[in-house]
């Protein structure tokens, strides 16, 4: 029997996320391992075909990784019958009309977040990609990350009882350009390029939150720009006109309250980039990428408040890691995988194109909290 192969038009995989975690550790993977496994033991081989704006690069990575296809022209790509799925990696402002040609070429889509750059765009997306039949797909990775996963096995075993409370801390220091250089491109520092925190974390925290706790039905968000001028990639001086941090309340469904601060402007004293600290009655526990530890209700120390005598308590020691019960994989891969098997089923993906315009709602009310000082509920946007 012949295998199948599913072609997809990666666009914009020259940039670092795409390049390394979507091209090289998700589609080029799942072809080096043959395939992937469909339900009557046959597998799915994939290919990939490469479309940017640089032929040089291009054709660099193509023979760095032994990719037959690549081009420069997107309708020529999309043009070619045997290519079913198209994935966009490409900056913000670009996506729409590049996802809303494919979705006319009739092409499946799977898409980096944000969908798109306002929640009236994703929605036109959304129902042009339902109008046309496909299957769509919005990237939903830190769902897949080991560390979530583990706290995803507690919240199923209702490790916590009842939920009260979620506290987050994501961010590093991105560098400004003087004493060393940015580790992120220039654009996500000016906002008429797509740029800023809010639009590019809250996208995440929105089915971060949902998934796992609840869905957001409020927000309240201060969102700054701490570093108000960057170089850029040639060390030319350029006014960041974007927010580099948020400091965020989210109102979930079912009475849970989350505080997550986002920032590009802070030095990590914590174990991972990002953490998320999850109270409940009978139990805690602090997950980031990988880790994840617990405290129950009956080991929880008493401390009590003496600000004459130094604490006799290393809290942290205080709290029982969570092993891992199988090899983790790649968050990136594991999604593709569930997409990719989805368009070979014909059967919806799970975090659909409605999926993301939820996270652009959130972005939406979020600055508007922002600049209006108050709490938004998500029912005064749309």
């Amino acid at each position: 029997m012949p295998t199948p192969t599913v072609r997809i038009i990666m666009n914009g995989v020259t940039g670092r996320m795409g390049l390394r975690q979507h091209l090289v550790r998700s589609v080029l993977a799942i072809r080096d391992a043959g395939g992937i496994v469909r339900p009557d033991g046959s597998r799915l081989a994939v290919e990939p075909i490469l479309v940017g704006r640089r032929p040089d690069r291009l054709a660099e990575l193509a023979a760095a990784h032994g990719v037959e296809a690549y081009t420069t022209d997107l309708d020529t790509a999309l043009s070619d019958p045997t290519a079913t799925v198209y994935f966009d990696a490409q900056v913000t402002s670009e996506r729409k009309a590049a996802i809303r040609r494919a979705v006319a070429a009739g092409k499946h889509v799977y898409t980096e977040k944000p969908l798109a750059g306002s929640a009236a765009d994703g929605r036109e997306l959304a129902r042009a990609a339902e109008a046309g039949g496909i299957v769509h797909g919005v990237v939903h990775d830190k769902l897949y990350l080991p560390g979530l996963r583990k706290l995803r096995r507690l919240l199923d075993a209702g490790f916590f009882g009842r939920l009260l409370s979620v506290r987050g801390e994501f961010g590093y220091w991105v560098f400004d350009g003087d004493l060393a250089a940015a580790q992120r491109p220039s654009w996500n520092y000016r906002a008429e390029d797509g740029g800023g925190i809010v639009l590019d974390m809250y996208a995440h925290w929105s089915y971060l939150l949902e998934n796992l706790f609840g869905r957001v039905q409020a927000v309240t968000t201060t969102a700054v720009t701490h570093l108000r001028q960057r170089r850029d990639e040639q060390g030319q001086p350029y006014a960041a006109t974007a927010d580099d941090a948020a400091y965020g309340i989210f109102e979930l469904a079912g009475g849970v309250i989350a505080q997550i601060n986002s920032s590009w402007a802070v030095r990590v004293h914590r174990g991972e980039l990002l953490e998320l600290q999850v109270d409940g009655v009978a139990g805690s526990a602090v997950a980031g990428l990988f880790d994840c530890r617990v405290q129950p209700a009956v080991t929880t120390p008493r401390p009590v408040w003496d600000p004459d005598l130094p604490t006799e308590h290393d809290f942290r020691a205080q709290w029982q890691p969570v092993p891992e019960l199988a090899e983790p994989g790649n968050g990136f891969r594991a999604q593709w995988e569930q997409f990719l098997s989805d368009v070979d089923q014909n059967r919806p993906h799970r975090y659909g194109f409605p999926a993301g315009v939820r996270g652009l709602e959130l972005v939406e009310a979020a600055l508007r909290s922002s600049a209006e000082g108050r709490r938004i509920g998500l029912g005064e946007v749309g």
